[in-house]
C-alpha cells in the first residue's frame, strides 16, 4: 500500500467530523471485541436491516447484469483486487464487475448519500468497524442468507472478527481479511548490533535498543505522538488488561490504570532517548523506510511498500510490554447495499460475488493482508507470505465493539491524549484523565442519537 500519511490514517482511522456530522464508526479505534467473545451476539440500536433473503448458495444463473463494486483499495493493495476481480469476470459469463476503487475517506461520506439516491454501489467492502453504524443508518442490508448458504460461521474466522459484523441480531457483512500492526525491524542493523532474534517482551526490545544504540544507530525507535500512536496505545492498554469503553460502548474506560502503564511506556522511550521529542504522523515510517530508524510499530498494509522500496526489512508480532499479548486489528467486510436489495437478479449476483471472494480470500495475501478464514490461512500463498510471521498474533487481535457512532470519540478524546502527553503538553496522568471525562460526554451523545 502507498505509504503516505493520509493513506495510512484512512486504512484504519478516518478524518474526524463535527459532532453534528455523520457518525461513523472507525475514526480511529472504539472499544475492544476481545478474542474470546463469542459471534451471535450484536448490539442492539435504532434500526432493523430488510433484505433480499432465500440465496441458495448456487452461482448465480440469471440474465446477464453489471455490478458496480466499490471499495478503497486505492493503494499498493489495488493490483491484488483488480487482479481478483479479472479472474471473476473470467469465470462468470453472466456477470461483469465495474471496479471502482475510491479513497477510503471519500467512499465513506459518498456512499450513503449515492445509496438513498439510487446511486450507490451494487455491493462492496468496507472496514469492519463501520458495520454497525451503516447498518443502523439502514444503508446495509442482512447477509445471513449469505452466511448460512455457504455455511459460514464463527468457527470459520479468525478470533474475534465474526462478531462485530451483527447488528439487532442480525448478520450485515461477510469479513474477507484481518490487518493489524506489526514490529518491523532492519536486519542489517540488528545484524551489525549483535541482535540475534526480534524482541519478543519490554526486556528484550529494551535491551535490544540499547544495542542499537551502541552499535551507532542513536535514535532506533521514533516514537509518533500522531498516527500510529492511538494504534500503539491501543495495543499496549490491551496487553495491560485495560478497555478503551466498557458497558459495550456506554463508558469511557481507557484512563484507567492500564492505560496510564500504556502511555508512560510510550513516553519512556522518548525519554530513554530511543527517539526524538517530536514525530509527526508517518514521519516514523519514513524513517525506517529510509533506513534511518532500526524498529518501527505499524500496518501490515506497508508490506508491499517496504518489499519495493528494498530496506533489508522483518516482520513480527508486537512485543508483548505488558501482561498479555495483545494487538489492534481492524477488517475489510463485503457487504450489500440496500439499493442492490430492491433487485433480486443485482442482489443474488453480488452474492456470488461475496461468496466467491471468500473463497478465493488466499490470494488477497498478495495485497499484505491476513486472510480471515481459516482455510486459506493454510494455504501457501499466505504461508509464503511474510505477514505469515504474524501467525501468532491472530489469536490476540482485538476487534472494535459494534457500536453505531462510537467512532467519533476516539480522534476527540484518545488521540488527543495520546498526542499531549507524547509531546509532553501534559502529563499522562492529566492527559487521559482529561480526555477520558470529554469522552463521556461525547458517549453520552453518540448514545442519544443511536440508541435514545
Amino acid at each position: 500500500m502507498n505509504a503516505t500519511p493520509w493513506y495510512s490514517r484512512t486504512h484504519a482511522a478516518l478524518p474526524p467530523l463535527s459532532r453534528r456530522g455523520f457518525l461513523w464508526l472507525g475514526a480511529g479505534a472504539a472499544t475492544a471485541y476481545l478474542a474470546g467473545c463469542g459471534g451471535g451476539e450484536g448490539v442492539g440500536g435504532a434500526a432493523e436491516g430488510e433484505g433480499v433473503g432465500g440465496f441458495s448458495g448456487e452461482a448465480y444463473s440469471g440474465p446477464d447484469v453489471t455490478l458496480d463494486y466499490w471499495n478503497g483499495f486505492t493503494g499498493g493493495d489495488g493490483p491484488a483486487m483488480r487482479a481478483l476481480v479479472k479472474k471473476f469476470d473470467a469465470e462468470h459469463d453472466n456477470i461483469a464487475i465495474k471496479n471502482n476503487s475510491i479513497s477510503w475517506p471519500d467512499f465513506y461520506q459518498q456512499l450513503p448519500a449515492a445509496t438513498q439516491a439510487g446511486k450507490g454501489p451494487d455491493v462492496g467492502v468496507m472496514h469492519l468497524d463501520q458495520i454497525a453504524t451503516n447498518a443502523a443508518r439502514g444503508v446495509i442490508v442482512p447477509l445471513d442468507d449469505l452466511a448460512e448458504a455457504l455455511d459460514l460461521t464463527e468457527d470459520n474466522f479468525a478470533p474475534s472478527v465474526w462478531g462485530p459484523g451483527i447488528y439487532e441480531d442480525q448478520r450485515y457483512s461477510i469479513p474477507f481479511d484481518v490487518h493489524t500492526i506489526a514490529m518491523y525491524y532492519n536486519k542489517e542493523h540488528f545484524k551489525e548490533a549483535g541482535i540475534s532474534e526480534p524482541p519478543t517482551d519490554a526486556a528484550s526490545l529494551d535491551e535490544a535498543l540499547q544495542k542499537l544504540q551502541q552499535a551507532g544507530f542513536d535514535q532506533p525507535f521514533w516514537m509518533p505522538n500522531l498516527w500510529p500512536a492511538h494504534l500503539m496505545f491501543l495495543s499496549l492498554l490491551w496487553q495491560f488488561g485495560g478497555e478503551p469503553y466498557g458497558g459495550d460502548g456506554t463508558e469511557a474506560t481507557f484512563g484507567s490504570e492500564a492505560g496510564v502503564q500504556a502511555l508512560t511506556w510510550m513516553v519512556e522511550q522518548i525519554d530513554k532517548g530511543y527517539s526524538p521529542t517530536n514525530v509527526e504522523a508517518d514521519a516514523q515510517y519514513t524513517a525506517f523506510k529510509n533506513g534511518d530508524t532500526s524498529i518501527t510499530w505499524d500496518g501490515i498494509w506497508q508490506i508491499n511498500d517496504l518489499q519495493d522500496s528494498g530496506v533489508p526489512f522483518g516482520i513480527a508480532p508486537i512485543p508483548t510490554i505488558g501482561d498479555e499479548p495483545a494487538a489492534w486489528a481492524n477488517s475489510h467486510n463485503f457487504f450489500l447495499p440496500s439499493g442492490a436489495a430492491d433487485d433480486e437478479n443485482v442482489a443474488n449476483a453480488a452474492k456470488t460475488l461475496i461468496g466467491w471472494m471468500s473463497e478465493q480470500s488466499a490470494d488477497w495475501s498478495d495485497a499484505g493482508m491476513i486472510p480471515a478464514l481459516n482455510a486459506a490461512r493454510e494455504q501457501a500463498a499466505f504461508m509464503e507470505s511474510p505477514q505469515y510471521a504474524l501467525k501468532e498474533q491472530i489469536g490476540h487481535l482485538h476487534f472494535l465493539s459494534p457500536v453505531p457512532g462510537l467512532g467519533e470519540v476516539t480522534p476527540e478524546t484518545i488521540e488527543v491524549a495520546v498526542n499531549e502527553a507524547v509531546l509532553g503538553t501534559k502529563s499522562v496522568e492529566d492527559a487521559l484523565a482529561d480526555a477520558q471525562e470529554d469522552a463521556a460526554k461525547l458517549v453520552e451523545d453518540v448514545l442519544e442519537q443511536y440508541q435514545g
